[in-house]
C-alpha cells in the first residue's frame, strides 16, 4: 500500500491556500480497493482563544493569538513511526505531583471506524514518569464535530516519585497520538450522536 502526503484543499474550490493549518495523510491501494483519509487541522483561532482563556484566565488576549500562530501540526518523526507528536504550544515546567490541562489547538478528522489514541511521549513517561490523566486519550471519530470543534485537550502530571521536575519547551513533543482502526459487534446498534467533550457519550 502507497502512502501519499498532499496538501488539504478547500474541497469546494480546490483551494490549497490554509495548508499550513491541515495535514492530510491518505493511504491509497494502487489497485484502487482501498482508499483511506485522515486529516490533522488547527481548531479556529476564536475557538482557541476561548478554551485557552477558560483554562489560562489571567493570559492576555494578544498573547493567545501569539500562542495559536505559532501551533505546529502533529507530524511523525521518522517514516517508520507510528505516532504523530503533538507539540508543547507553550514552555511548561511541572514538578512532581503537578498537574495541567493543555488546549492543544488541534482536531483531527478521520473515518467513522478510525480512533485515534494518544499517549505521552514515551521518553518522557521512561525518565519522568509523565502520565496523560485518563491513562490513554480516546479521540472519537465524531467528536470532530462536536461544538467545541473537537478540540483537543491534554491534561498531564508529573508522577515522578524521584523528586524530577520537567520542562517541556515550547515547539517540543509531549504527547503522541497513533491513528487505529476498530471493529464492532455483529450486533451492535448504536445511534447515540455526540456533541461536546469529555464524557459526552455516556449514556445517563
Amino acid at each position: 500500500m502507497e502512502r501519499i502526503f498532499e496538501p488539504a484543499r478547500d474541497q469546494r474550490s480546490g483551494d490549497t491556500s490554509g495548508a499550513e493549518d491541515r495535514s492530510s495523510c491518505r493511504l491509497r491501494d494502487p489497485g484502487g480497493k482501498h482508499e483511506e483519509n485522515r486529516k490533522i487541522h488547527k481548531v479556529s483561532e476564536e475557538r482557541f482563544v476561548a478554551d485557552w482563556k477558560d483554562t489560562f484566565p489571567e493570559t492576555q488576549e494578544s498573547a493567545i493569538t501569539d500562542i495559536y500562530n505559532e501551533i505546529k501540526l502533529p507530524a511523525r518523526a521518522t517514516a517508520g513511526s507510528a505516532g504523530y507528536d503533538f507539540y508543547a504550544p507553550v514552555d511548561l515546567t511541572l514538578n512532581p505531583g503537578e498537574t495541567v490541562k493543555i488546549p492543544t489547538g488541534i482536531r483531527v478528522e478521520m473515518e467513522q471506524d478510525w480512533v485515534l489514541k494518544c499517549y505521552p511521549r514515551s521518553g518522557l513517561g521512561f525518565k519522568y514518569r509523565l502520565q496523560l490523566n485518563n491513562t490513554v486519550g480516546i479521540i472519537d471519530s465524531d467528536y470532530f464535530y462536536s461544538d467545541n470543534e473537537g478540540h483537543i485537550f491534554a491534561k498531564i502530571t508529573n508522577d515522578s516519585n524521584e523528586g524530577k521536575s520537567v520542562s517541556i519547551q515550547a515547539g517540543t513533543g509531549f504527547m503522541q497520538g497513533i491513528f487505529v482502526e476498530y471493529g464492532i459487534t455483529v450486533d451492535d446498534d448504536a445511534k447515540g450522536v455526540r456533541n461536546g467533550g469529555f464524557g459526552s457519550t455516556t449514556q445517563k
